[in-house]
C-alpha cells in the first residue's frame, strides 16, 4: 500500500475513534522512551504544559493577542478573502492562533488538532469561555483525519520545528484543503534568529538566578530549588520536542515540493527578539510576585517599539537574521 493510500485510509477510518485522554503526569519509563521518539516526547511534554501554557507564554484572547495574530496573518497572506468559511488549525496548542484570529473576523468555522491530548481539550476549553465552541481532534499533523477537499483555510502558529517530516505535513495540508485553499503558518524559528535567543537566554538564565541567591535578594527575588529544577528539566524536553530551525528560502521550497503554489515566506522580530527572549526567560527565573503590572507593560511597549524599528531596516537586513519566519500557500 502506498504512502498516499495510508494516509487516505487514516483520514477516513478515524473519524470515529475517541480521542485519547490527557496524560499530565508521565512515568520514568514514557519520559526515557520520549528521549527517542520526538511523538512521544511533544505528547508528554505539551500534555504536562496544558493547564499552564497560557500564563508561560502570556498568551491571552484580549485585544493584545488578538492583533498579534491578525498582523501575522495579515503580514503573511494580506487581508483579502474574509472571512474564511471553514477552518482548520494543526498543532492548534492552547487555541492561541485560531481562537483570536475567529475573533478578528478572519475564519468563521474553527476546526482544531494537536498531537497533545491536554491541549486539543484546553483550545476547545478556552473557546467556550470566549462563547463559542470549536470542534478538536487528537491528530498527527502528517495524517490528519479529515477528507480531503474539507477546509478553506489551514493555520498554525509555531508549530512546525516540532514536525519530523515537514514536507509531508505540507502534503497533509494541502490534502485536506479546497481546490483554492490556502496555509498560513506563522512563527517558525529561523537558524540564526534561535541561536541568538537561545544563546541571550541562556545567559539571562545563568545571571539571574545567580543573582537572585545573593543574600539581599535571595527572600524576595528567588525561586526555590523545587521550581527551578522544575523549569530545567522542561528545558531539557524542549531540546527533545524543537526539531527544526528553518532557512526561509529552504521552506519554501520544502512547500513548492509538498505541492503549494504562490508560495510566499516573511520574516520578523530582530531587535524584538533579543528583547524579548531574555524578557521571558527574566521572567521564569525569578520570584513571579516580585514582577507586577508595571513589568508586563515595560515589557510589551518594549517588544511593540522595536517590533516597529525591525519593520523599518528590513529593506537592509536579510531576511535569515529575523527570528520568526511565516509561510503560506495555496493548493493548486
Amino acid at each position: 500500500m502506498s504512502d498516499t493510500d495510508t494516509r487516505n485510509d487514516t483520514a477516513a477510518g478515524t473519524t470515529d475513534r475517541p480521542d485519547p485522554a490527557p496524560h499530565p503526569v508521565a512515568s520514568a519509563d514514557e519520559v526515557e522512551a520520549a528521549w527517542r521518539d520526538p511523538k512521544l516526547a511533544n505528547v508528554l511534554y505539551h500534555d504536562w504544559e496544558a493547564q499552564t501554557y497560557d500564563d508561560k507564554w502570556s498568551i491571552s484572547f484580549d485585544d493584545r493577542c488578538i492583533a498579534y495574530a491578525r498582523d501575522r496573518f495579515v503580514a503573511a497572506a494580506g487581508a483579502a478573502g474574509w472571512p474564511y468559511a471553514r477552518s482548520l488549525e494543526v498543532g492548534c496548542g492552547t487555541g492561541f492562533f485560531s481562537l483570536n484570529l475567529r475573533q478578528a473576523g478572519i475564519l468563521d468555522e474553527v476546526h482544531v488538532t494537536d498531537l497533545s491530548p491536554g491541549m486539543v481539550e484546553a483550545a476547545k476549553e478556552n473557546a467556550r469561555r470566549l462563547g463559542f465552541e470549536v470542534s478538536g481532534r487528537v491528530a498527527d499533523a502528517e495524517r490528519l483525519p479529515y477528507e480531503d477537499d474539507t477546509f478553506d483555510v489551514v493555520v498554525g502558529h509555531a508549530v512546525i520545528h516540532h514536525i519530523p517530516d515537514v514536507e509531508l505535513a505540507f502534503r497533509e495540508m494541502l490534502r485536506v484543503l479546497r481546490p483554492g485553499g490556502r496555509f498560513v503558518i506563522c512563527g517558525e524559528p529561523t537558524r540564526y534568529g534561535d541561536l541568538v535567543a537561545r544563546k541571550l537566554s541562556q545567559a539571562t538564565w545563568w545571571a539571574a538566578t545567580r543573582a537572585t541567591q545573593l543574600a539581599p535578594l535571595r527572600d524576595r527575588w528567588a525561586r526555590t530549588r523545587e521550581e527551578l529544577d522544575e523549569s530545567s528539566r522542561a528545558a531539557a524536553l524542549e531540546a527533545v520536542v524543537d526539531l527544526h530551525t528553518f532557512d526561509p528560502d529552504t521552506l519554501a521550497r520544502t512547500a513548492e515540493r509538498a505541492g503549494a503554489v504562490t508560495v510566499r515566506t516573511v520574516t520578523e522580530e530582530l531587535t524584538a527578539a533579543w528583547f524579548g527572549w531574555p524578557v521571558r526567560t527574566f521572567e521564569h527565573a525569578v520570584n513571579p510576585e516580585r514582577l507586577g503590572w508595571g513589568w508586563a507593560s515595560f515589557a510589551y511597549r518594549g517588544w511593540l517599539r522595536l517590533s516597529a524599528l525591525d519593520r523599518l531596516v528590513k529593506r537592509v537586513v536579510p531576511d535569515e537574521l529575523y527570528y520568526n519566519v511565516s509561510i503560506t500557500g495555496v493548493r493548486g
